[in-house]
């Protein structure tokens, strides 16, 4: 039989092949994996700044959220409202805009800031607040104008603000409440805070008689007993929220919103006290 020479292209590749099946063997005998490294996970961030009285819910939805979306991390900011939005036509990175009202959303809105309009995603009550042991003896909201009350407020630009105004004038017109009572109960404020949150603190500290605050705020405390305002006079608080326009991930945040007004959003902000928007 005659033996015809292996050309050399041939030879050298099939040393190729086997050397490389070797190493693969070698590696799996060492109980190595040969499998690629898929590098890194790329993890998406959303910016949402928020009205402080959202915190607490927020905490809340940042958790469920994470755990719906994954790769998707939620960083939450939160202040007055008023500021924030100062803030974010200053040019602070902001994806989304969660408010206590739709006053500030919509100026975004006026502006050309957002990206479409603004979505109203809950609702919210009034109260007023007093230190556990209230040492002022305050037994309804016709006390708030009594002589040397001491009463905490925030600053005017801030949301809860603009409520408690609106309160305080349907009181000031019930049966039984004095003709100056607008003027008594804003001769009584001591002090004006810089958001909701912070009216709050001072009541939970005693270092007033009373404020008014959001339902939500008041239930959320160990540190203040709250007193009802009657419902002709009490308001509904309307939270809204928008997409920032120069927002990174302009799809995410619209659906991070929509999550937040739908059945899994509502239920957790239901949970700390928070109404259906209307």
């Amino acid at each position: 039989m005659t033996h015809r020479p292996i050309p050399l292209a041939v030879a050298l590749v099939s040393i190729l092949v086997i050397a490389a099946a070797c190493s693969t063997v070698g590696a799996g005998s060492r109980g190595e994996s040969v499998a690629a490294d898929p590098g890194p996970t790329a993890v998406l961030e959303l910016t949402v700044f928020a009205g402080a009285s959202l915190k607490d819910a927020l905490a809340a939805v940042k958790t469920a959220y994470e755990a719906a979306v994954p790769g998707t991390t939620v960083t939450i900011a939160t202040d007055s409202s008023a500021t924030l939005r100062t803030q974010i036509e200053q040019g602070a990175p902001a994806d989304l805009f969660l408010s206590a009202d739709e006053r500030n959303p919509l100026a975004l809105v006026e502006a050309g800031l957002a990206d479409g309009d603004a979505s109203a995603f809950a609702v919210n009550r009034l109260t007023v607040v007093v230190p556990s042991d209230n040492p002022a003896g305050i037994a309804s909201p016709a006390d708030l104008a009594r002589p040397n009350v001491t009463i905490v407020a925030a600053g005017d630009e801030v949301p809860i603000s603009g409520y408690a105004r609106q309160v305080v004038a349907r009181l000031a017109s019930l049966p039984g409440y004095p003709g100056d009572f607008t003027a008594a109960y804003a001769a009584n404020v001591v002090s004006k805070e810089a958001n909701a949150r912070a009216v709050l603190a001072k009541i939970e500290l005693g270092e007033a008689d009373a404020a008014i605050v959001y339902v939500t705020d008041a239930r959320a405390s160990e540190g203040v007993s709250a007193i009802e305002i009657p419902p002709k006079a009490n308001v509904m608080a309307s939270y809204a929220g928008v997409v920032v326009r120069t927002a990174p991930h302009l799809a995410e945040a619209r659906a991070f919103l929509d999550w937040l007004a739908g059945p899994r959003g509502q239920g957790i902000l239901a949970g700390f006290g928070f109404g259906a928007p209307r």
